[in-house]
């Protein structure tokens, strides 16, 4: 059964919107440090894609973390090259909304992020987060590499027995790429208007909102700031 009591069609590639070619205009740097939010990067930055949600609350998150060099908002995990958000929130689409990171492996390691994006939501709401119901609000990691495959599968884990401690449910988190021949799912940036929109709207709509729970880091990992 789909929302509300209805059964819906699972998107396929075959019954998926058609999407565009071109890419999504984008600004020239990030509105709140000034660096590129799209490729090249300097060289040694790693990229994570985190999501949470709403993206707007899910950004910020990270751009306010020491180490993390630059991020952007999109859409990931589905068919539609080069998705509006209007096609996105149709459900027509297959993907979820997402967080580019850049970041500095020197400055903040990937465990790190991935506290931040544990203890940042609930994780075991399914398709959805709050009042956000959609397939597009799903709770969602997805891999560059084998390393943060295993770093995501292990503070999943982990994440869950801290979660059972406070009677949640199972985490309902879509973990995918860096494991046997899974892809990274493609990132198509989100539209101009939606990039760092909470700095640029300071009152707007942010949903985001965790558990209480706290997602335990290996011995030696600093706790990001």
């Amino acid at each position: 059964m789909g929302f509300f009591g209805r059964s819906t069609p699972a998107v396929t590639a075959a019954n998926a919107l058609s999407g565009r070619a071109d890419a999504m205009p984008l600004p020239r740097s990030h509105y709140v440090n000034g660096h590129a939010i799209a490729p090249p990067f300097p060289d040694g930055l790693h990229l994570a894609q985190f999501g949470m949600g709403c993206f707007w609350g899910a950004e910020r998150a990270f751009w306010e973390l020491q180490g993390v060099y630059s991020t952007a908002v999109g859409y990931a995990g589905g068919f539609t090259p080069h998705p509006t958000y209007r096609e996105v929130c149709s459900g027509q689409t297959g993907h979820s909304e997402m967080v580019l990171v850049v970041f500095d492996p020197a400055a903040i390691s990937y465990t790190q992020l991935l506290k931040v994006f544990w203890e940042a939501h609930d994780p075991t709401q399914g398709m959805r987060q709050g009042n956000d119901v959609g397939t597009q609000y799903r709770s969602a990691i997805y891999c560059y590499d084998r390393a943060q495959r295993e770093q995501a599968d292990t503070s999943r884990a982990a994440f869950q027995q801290a979660l059972r401690a406070r009677r949640y449910g199972d985490i309902t988190t879509e973990i995918v790429g860096g494991a046997g021949n899974e892809a990274t799912p493609t990132f198509y940036y989100a539209e101009e208007y939606h990039q760092q929109y909470l700095a640029k709207n300071p009152g707007g709509y942010c949903g985001l909102a965790g558990t209480g729970a706290t997602c335990p880091l290996p011995t030696g990992v600093a706790i990001p700031k």
